[in-house]
Parts: structure tokens; sequence; C-alpha cells
């Protein structure tokens, strides 16, 4: 391990420089430092007199940032936290404007490219989409993915932005992407806090980036605290790059190049950066760089005061060693800068914030005051007391938000129910255009809605003919998956046990000898950094398959999930998307930790994502197919016993789709809809015959994916037919079922239809018991279904169907 606490008299670039220019380098920097300080000081003032609702800020950090921007160059990535302002500054990602934009909420994705009002301050990201949804160019950007507030969730996607970089060197296949890549020359910046590093996220990361030697340079922002909790508490030996030795690379193994630094130390952190970066970028080897001795001089938010738990000890050392502090004694004291220069620097930066402070909060008010302008103008006309009430109440406001303009106009409405006159049609023919502006501004893009999204993928029926062999399921998944791999490079997979044995179900078996361990690989036991990995390839331009084994395992990946991929395209008002596929399986197999159906967990938490449910492999295929001509990220789940039931195999495996949010009527009945999906809906078919003997008549629905859901409302046209419904699933009780009826009932106005009780077939609350026994007895059944459905006819007309158990 490395410690770069170098001696203050030197620094690397002197010997190239001469000394005024080695002294503007200097200026300038101190220049951004005390700039950025002010910008954390004044934002944490509009918070407390009310103009912002939040602030978190990068106070402390500036110097170490600052020194890590002097080696960020176009084409590299940063996956950082909420503490990175200066170094956003630094790069000339994000302006000061730019930054009180996004601390005031500006719903404008000029004022706040980052995320157009949706994310609270210092969230930051670039935008890497043309308005149709294309990518740049970026090789000619600096790239930083979208930040979330989940301490340590920025690390799993690190993992990817840095792999891509080792794929498009190593792989001649990707020459031609070079709007993605500069053959591979690209390094991914990863940046947490020293609490962070406790996380299980963080260490599976770091772990994975060691073994596959990605290129990523991580700093740990170290200031001692957590919020409250001391590094003691965090980590043993309160020190983490002590507990991180055994990663250090040295004659016995690759692993890690580990610098440790004073945050305060200016020469010493420009140094360790240039050296990082270059060993990084050079020679594709992870690095770690732990920035010690840092301070945080307002706490933790905007929300509480580090007094309460810093003792006064610590307070006083945390002014001695303030950065800013220490960089402008060393500049007085090496002759770099005096007083007098200094000054008039922290003038100009004070004064040059405070400007751009003021143009964003003027900007962001015009906006709302255009809005309450013609509210007001709207409200003014109407002839009523009580309107004329509450104009005066929205009137008195020195400066309204949208909440309490559009709150006051819908409450007018309210009053004005059952009267007519012109002045109330103009205003609700004003509120009605609002409201799509609103709209825009608030609730679009979930997911990217472009022409490159899988909707607009051609719909193509597969194709048989009489010498179409009938095989295992598998085979056909194998099919479509080599098609798929031959016709575009850009696809990788990756999990365990995908690479050398094909899966664990022989998905890819065979593949990796066909294509390679560069696209087909395996993966430790490290789901998080699954998820993570897959989304940083596909954010940089690749199109990966990442396998988690088991449904049940998913979960040890859902925060990646839910609060990364499935919120990307939203946070970012359309201005990043990550096309992921993640592979799994699940559903009707025997054991507690291997037949799971937790879909009301996934609908809950992955909006976002799509998610597809085949009932066989060809359905599978088919989706994959969609998939991977589309831009958006979706979660399949393969029915784990289908793997060796026969299907035919499709002339055009890997050419056939199969529709997004297209349900089919898989069985055309009289009596009762049965809406089901996956395993159990081969189990409602299974129950269907029988059904028949006993003078009932179903109709089957399978929606196919429940993200989107039946778009051309199918299930609701089978209901005015039938006017009864079953919902079979093996979720708990009221978990997807439920999900269901809603878009039936509510979304389809299918309640409509019903003649009796809309009714649900589930599995129990509890995880199914080991063995076929534990499955029957936990898990709809054939009997399950039929009697059920019986039920409903016997609801329905007694005398033809008496009751089965009298």
């Amino acid at each position: 391990m490395s410690d770069t606490h170098i001696k203050q008299s030197e620094h690397s670039t002197q010997g190239k420089l001469s000394f005024d220019d080695f002294r503007a380098i200097v200026m300038a920097d101190y220049r951004l430092a005390v700039m950025s300080r002010f910008v954390s000081l004044l934002g944490r003032k509009e918070v407390l007199t009310g103009k912002a609702k939040f602030g978190v800020f990068g106070d402390g950090k500036e110097l170490a940032q600052i020194a890590m921007a002097k080696v960020f160059q176009l084409g590299d990535w940063r996956s950082g936290y909420y503490r990175d302002q200066t170094f956003m500054f630094a790069s000339g990602i994000v302006s000061v404007y730019q930054f009180f934009s996004q601390l005031y909420a500006h719903p404008d994705v000029e004022a706040d490219p980052s995320s157009a009002g949706r994310q609270m301050n210092s969230h930051f990201a670039t935008r890497m989409l043309t308005p149709e949804g294309k990518w740049v160019d970026q090789t000619l950007m600096k790239n930083s993915a979208a930040d979330i507030s989940t301490t340590g969730g920025q690390m799993p996607r690190l993992l990817g932005f840095g792999l891509a970089s080792k794929l498009y060197r190593d792989n001649p296949e990707l020459a031609g992407m070079s709007t993605f890549s500069n053959n591979g020359n690209e390094v991914a910046f990863g940046t947490v806090g020293n609490a962070s590093t406790s996380e299980g996220v963080f260490l599976e990361a770091v772990n994975a980036a060691g073994v596959r030697q990605i290129p990523t340079v991580i700093s740990i922002w170290d200031d001692g605290y957590g919020i409250s909790v001391a590094n003691d508490i965090q980590t043993t030996k309160a020190d983490i790059s002590e507990v991180l030795k055994g990663f250090q690379r040295d004659e016995n193994g690759a692993g890690y190049e580990i610098f440790k630094v004073k945050g305060w130390d200016y020469p010493g952190l420009c140094e360790t950066y240039e050296q990082a970066a270059a060993i990084s970028r050079e020679h594709h080897i992870p690095v770690l760089i732990h920035v010690t001795e840092m301070t945080q001089p307002q706490g933790h938010s905007s929300s509480g005061s580090h007094e309460r738990y810093k003792s006064q000890e610590r307070l006083a050392w945390e002014q001695e060693y303030d950065c800013i502090v220490k960089m402008r004694a060393w500049m007085i004291e090496s002759g770099i800068a005096n007083e007098n220069e200094l000054a008039d620097i922290e003038r100009s930066a004070k004064e040059s914030v405070r400007a751009e402070q003021k143009r964003a909060w003027a900007d962001y008010n015009a906006t709302l005051k255009k809005e309450s302008d013609e509210a007001i103008a709207l409200l003014a006309a109407i002839t009523d007391d009580t309107v004329q009430i509450l104009l005066n109440e929205l009137k008195s406001l020195t400066e309204a938000s949208l909440r309490e303009v559009y709150s006051t106009v819908r409450r007018v409405i309210r009053v004005l129910r059952g009267k007519q006159s012109d002045e109330k049609t103009a205003l609700l023919a004003w509120y009605a255009q609002r409201q799509q502006i609103n709209a825009d501004r608030y609730n679009t893009y979930l997911f990217s809605d472009t022409i490159e999204s899988p909707k607009h993928v051609a719909v193509v029926s597969p194709e048989y003919g009489a010498a179409s062999p009938v095989v295992d399921g598998r085979e056909v998944l194998n099919a479509c998956f080599d098609a798929n791999f031959a016709r575009d490079a850009r696809l990788v997979a990756f999990g365990e046990d995908v690479g050398k044995i094909g899966d664990v179900n022989q998905g890819f078996a065979g593949l990796q000898a066909k294509y390679g361990e560069r696209r087909i690989f395996d993966t430790g036991i490290r789901e998080s950094a699954i998820i993570g990995q897959g989304m940083g390839l596909a954010m940089r331009g690749l199109r990966p398959i990442a396998e988690i084994q088991y449904l049940d395992y998913l979960v040890y990946g859902l925060t990646v999930l839910t609060d990364d991929v499935a919120s990307l395209s939203y946070r970012t008002k359309g201005g990043q998307k990550a096309p992921l596929i993640i592979r799994t399986r699940g559903h009707r197999l025997e054991g507690i930790w291997h037949s799971g159906s937790p879909m009301s967990m996934i609908l809950g938490s992955m909006r976002g994502i799509h998610v597809c449910v085949p009932r066989n492999m060809t359905q599978a295929a088919g989706m994959y197919n969609t998939l991977l001509r589309g831009d958006e990220p979706a979660l399949v789940i393969e029915c784990l016993n289908g793997y060796r039931l026969k299907e035919r195999m499709p002339a055009n495996v890997g050419e056939f789709t199969v529709p997004l949010g297209k349900a089919e009527v898989v069985k055309e009945g009289n009596d009762v809809t049965v809406v089901s999906y996956g395993s159990t809906l081969r189990v409602v078919q299974e129950a269907s015959a029988e059904l028949e003997k006993l003078g009932i008549s179903i109709e089957i629905i399978d929606p196919q994916t429940l993200q989107p859901f039946d778009e051309e409302h199918r299930c609701a046209q089978s209901l005015s037919k039938t006017n009864r419904l079953l919902v079979v699933d093996e979720d708990v009780p009221g978990g997807a079922s439920a999900f269901i009826l809603q878009q039936v009932l509510e979304v389809q106005n299918g309640y409509y239809h019903l003649d009796g009780q809309p009714r649900t077939l589930t599995a129990k609350a509890h995880r199914p018991p080991y063995g076929s026994d534990g499955d029957y007895f936990s898990k709809p059944s054939a009997d399950d279904v039929i009697e059920t459905v019986y039920a409903i006819m016997h609801e329905a007309n007694p005398a033809k169907y008496p009751a089965l158990f009298d």
C-alpha cells in the first residue's frame, strides 16, 4: 500500500511547468475550492430560509475532488455519491447555476440537466441521449451516472462502467463502437463515503473489481463519521485501507494498488490521482484511494447539526485541518500568493456564486410567477364570494409554489360544482392544459418511450414446418441465445455458472466455447454486483444479459434494481437509460429457497422495468428477441419446471418476437375468465379438461407480461362474455393477484361486467415446504383450480352445480 502523504514542497508537475504556470493552476484551484465551499454555505442558508426543501453538500471534500477532476478525461465515467459537487464544478459537468436550480427543484431540463428537478440537490448526471432516445458520443463527454441517495449503491454499476473498457479493449469484434470507447482507455471513477464501506455492496464490488482487474479508481472520502457514528464503530481498526490490505497486488497475485493520502494535502492529492489514473488507464488495474483527515464543516446535511455528536476537541481539529484553510496557509508559506491576493480571490468567488444563485432563483420564480399570474387572472374573473376569498389567500403569498397555485385552483373548481359560466369554462380549459404540462414535468419517462422502445419492435410469429423437431424447452432457449449472439457482437451474458457449464439448466450450454469467455462468463456469488455490472455495461452501449440463478435470490440484488435500474430513465427525465435484461428462473419447484414467486415484491419495487412471465421457453425466446431489439430494462422469469418439457423448435428461433403487454387467449370459453401466467397457467390448462367434463367452459388468458399488463384489455373483453373472474398465481395472498384485479377491474373497467364476486387462488402465505407433498398443499393445484371454478359456478347456478362438500 502506498502512503502518498507527500511533503508539501513536492509536486509532480513542477518540473514540467514554469513557476508562473504552476502558480496560475494553484490559484485557479484555490478559487474553485472557495467557490464550492461558498456554494455549500449559501445552499444551507437557502434551505434554512425555506427557499429549498433539503440540502446535502460537499464541504470539506474540495481539494481531493479538484485533484480527481484533473485526471478525469473525456470518455471517463463517474459513479459517485452526493458529496461530489466540487468535482462536478471542476470537471465542467455542472455549473453553479445548475446546482442551485436543482436545489430549488426547477422542473426544467435546461436549468437542471441532471434531473429536471426530480432529484434532490447534489444528485448529478450527464445527459447521454438525444431527444429521440439515441446515444450521443460518450467519448466526447465526461460521463456521470445519475446519483442515488442509497449510500454504497453507486458501487455495483461502477463494475460495469470499468468492465466495458476491458471488453472494448480486448474484443476486436467491438472495434467499430468508437462512440462508446477509445480502445478501452476509459477509467471508471467511483466515490464513496467512509461509513458506506461497511456495506455489503461496497465489499462485493471491491472484490469483483479485483477478481476481474477492472479499470476503476475508487475514492473513499473519510471524514471520520457516518452521520453521528464514528469510524471506530463503523470499521475494524477504524481504518478501511487497513482492512483492505489483503487486496494489495503483490508477487502472490493481481489485486489493487492502494493509496492513502490526507484530504488537506493539495500536492499529495494531485500526485496521488495522477499516479492512480495512469496505472488504471494504461494497465487496467483497479486502484483504491483512501483520502483521510477530511472534514465536514456543516455536518451531514441541512437537517441536523454535527455539534450534537462531535466533541469540542474534534470541532477544533476540523477548523484547523479544514482543507481550504490548510491550502491557503501553504500557498502563503510557499510564496505562491499573498494575503491580499487570496482575499481578492475569495471575494470574487463569493460574488460569482451569489450572482449565479440569484439568477437560478429568479429563473425558477419566473416559471412559478407565470403560472401564478395566469391562475390569478382566471380566478379574478369569477364572480363568487368564496372564490374571491381563496383568490386573496393565493395573492397574499409572497412566492406561491406550484402546489399552492394548483391546490387553490382545484378548491375553486370544487366550489363551482354544478355552476356554469364562461369564466369557469376558461378556468377548466386552462387547468386541463396545465395538467398536461405538469404530467410532463413530474410523471414522464418511467420508460424511455422513444422510437427505440421494445413496444415498437415488429411482431414476428414463430414459423414451423413439417420437419420442425420436438425438443426440450431448454434447447429452444439455447438456440435463441446462439442466434442472437451470432447476430450482435454487443451481447454479453454472465452470472453464476453461466459460462463453463452453460447455466444450471443449460440455456447457454456450449456457447462460451463458441463465443469466448469475453462474451459469456461466470461470476462469483454476488447478486448486487451482477446486476450493477449489467447496468454499467448497458449504459456503455453493450447488451448484457445478467443472470440471477433463482428468483428467490433476486432479493440480494433488489436495491440495485429498484433504486438504480428501475428509476434511471425517470429520475433523469429521459437523459439516461440502461437496456439491461435480467434473466432468472422461478415459480414451481420444491423447497423453501427454490420455489419462491415474490411477484408482489417485484411489481411494487421495480416500476420502470418490464416484467416478463413466459409460460414456456418458446414464449421466453420470443421475449428475449423483442427485448434485445429495444432499449429498455426487463426481467424475464423462466419457469423452473419447464426446461425439459417438450416444445417444437421454431425455424426462425432468433427472429420471432413476443410483444410486451399483449395478453393471449390460450383457450376460449364461456363460463369463467381465468387469468394466470407462468407455471400456474399450465396448472389451469390441466384443470380445464376436467372442468369440461363437469360442464364448465373456462376462458384462459395469459397476460405474458405483468409490466406492461394487457394493454389491449383482453381480460375485460373476456369478462364481458363470461361475467365471472378468477385470478390464479403462486404469489402470496393479496400479492400479484391483487395487482391483476386492480388492472382488470379498475383500469379495464371490468367491474361493470361482473355477475359475481371476483376470486383469487394463490399460494399460502408461507413458503412452500420441501417435497412434492409440500408443493401440493402450499401452491395452487389442478384440484384447487377445479374446485374454485366450480364454487363460482355453484354460486351462479346452485341447481345445475350442486355444492361439492355438502
